[in-house]
């Protein structure tokens, strides 16, 4: 199977969420400043998860790039991922709704540990169906900035309980680091080398 489907099927759900995100944000009962200052807090947490949207989008795009064929491990690895990310809307609002306070975010980082250890798990299984020559494992190598977020977002759902402020920090910290679009794939692609092409995969 191809990936063009899962490349439009992926970018649409993503599109979906950005959507309904941003219908959280409802127009204010007024024409003050004040009144458009209640909705700081919806806002902020709007803008925080559609860079991480933008995030997975980006790296997921560049991921894709190092495959020919889609397995249904891939398929089914990836609807996991989208699962996780389709859940970001409703962390969101409530974490915004309820101005950062302690249990929606703890929740919002749990929503942001399960997508990633998901992006971790499509990752392997890309690599794994490409074999010892896979393009994907050349370019990642270790991936320790992939490895390290999840550990980072545990740490920030820990201190949401007592700092949800510092919970907040640690989850920007994460998207910063993640902001800047991840060459390594790219590079490996200019260097001349293609992703193989499995004529089996279902």
């Amino acid at each position: 199977m191809g990936k063009n489907r899962l490349e439009a099927f992926s970018d649409g759900v993503m599109a979906i969420i950005i959507t309904i995100m941003v219908l959280e944000l409802k127009v204010p009962h007024g024409e003050s400043f004040e009144a458009l200052a209640t909705l700081a807090p919806v806002f902020f947490s709007y803008v925080l998860s559609f860079v991480y949207v933008g995030i997975y989008w980006n790296n997921h795009h560049h991921m894709l790039h190092t495959v020919r064929s889609v397995t249904g491990p891939i398929l089914w690895a990836n609807l996991h991922l989208l699962f996780w990310l389709s859940l970001l809307p409703f962390a969101t609002g409530w974490m915004g709704e309820n101005h950062f306070a302690a249990m929606p975010s703890v929740v919002y980082g749990a929503v942001l540990f399960m997508a990633a250890l998901a992006y971790l798990v499509l990752q392997e299984v890309i690599i794994a169906s490409q074999g010892k020559e896979s393009l994907l494992r050349k370019a990642t190598g270790n991936d320790k900035k992939g490895r390290f977020s999840p550990l980072i977002y545990v740490a920030a759902m820990l201190l949401a309980i007592r700092s949800p402020s510092l919970a907040q920090g640690l989850y920007f910290l994460v998207a910063l680091l993640w902001l800047i679009p991840d060459s390594r794939i790219e590079k490996t692609l200019r260097s001349g080398e293609r992703p193989p092409v499995d004529d089996e995969a279902a």
